[in-house]
């Protein structure tokens, strides 16, 4: 069975609080960012190395393995979106869709372990990226393909809740 493509705007995320994983992204100051993607490292060695971190825990759901490549993927793009934000006035990000990435990086077949050897340097460089940004630089903006107008500040915090939910999803 495939899994259903995600088609949802979670942008409300940066006005409320998520009522599936608890976290209020609005209320991380995006400074503090840094330091969240990095403790929440450890964690998700933890899940890769559960014996049944290639299982699916229902056929239309992904695996740990399938989330951990999704948030490695993730620190990658947000890190070239920060960047991006950085250096240019107002840039548009090119269009991303995580589930044809699951399908053609073929996340299922991934092992855990070489997933974790790609996810820490990934997170990190991530981590860097946003420690690299200027105290007048975080109402920089950028815009989602969708319309979707970020700040980096914004978007720090609305990549702090995907991490976190994904976490929340293999139970971290």
């Amino acid at each position: 069975m495939t899994i259903e493509p995600d088609s949802k705007d979670w942008t409300w995320v940066l006005g409320e609080r998520c009522p599936e994983c608890g976290l209020a992204a609005a209320d991380v100051a995006p400074t503090d960012i840094t330091g969240r993607t990095r403790a929440d490292l450890p964690r998700w060695q933890a899940v890769l190395a559960r014996p049944d971190a290639r299982d699916r825990p229902s056929p239309d759901v992904w695996s740990p393995t399938e989330y951990a490549c999704h948030v490695r993927d993730v620190f990658v793009l947000f890190g070239e979106r920060v960047q991006l934000m950085l250096t240019e006035d107002d840039p548009q990000f090119a269009n991303w869709d995580q589930d044809e990435t699951a399908i053609a990086d073929d996340y299922s077949s991934q092992d855990p372990a070489v997933v974790w050897s790609q996810l820490v340097p990934a997170g990190e460089a991530l981590a860097a990226v946003f420690d690299s940004v200027p105290a007048d630089a975080w109402d920089h903006t950028g815009r989602r393909s969708n319309g979707s107008e970020f700040t980096v500040a914004t978007l720090a915090q609305y990549f702090l809740h995907d991490v976190v939910h994904h976490l929340h999803d293999v139970r971290g």
